[in-house]
């Protein structure tokens, strides 16, 4: 999955959840910061699945 496509998902949701109001302006504030943060810890996964020895039973 392309990372700059989740951001743009996952911040148009939020604008989303804000107009239907099941978030407040506090939240929408501090929440495209909370998604960054996934986001790159999600892509640091799977570089780091990609780059293992280890495979699972899957591909064995």
């Amino acid at each position: 999955m392309n990372i700059k496509r989740f951001d743009r998902r996952s911040s148009s949701q939020l604008y989303r959840a804000f107009d239907c109001k099941y978030i407040k302006d506090e939240k929408l504030n501090e929440m495209p910061e909370c998604t960054d943060s996934l986001s790159r810890k999600t892509y640091n996964l799977m570089q780091h699945f990609k780059s293992s020895d280890i495979k699972g039973l899957k591909y064995s």
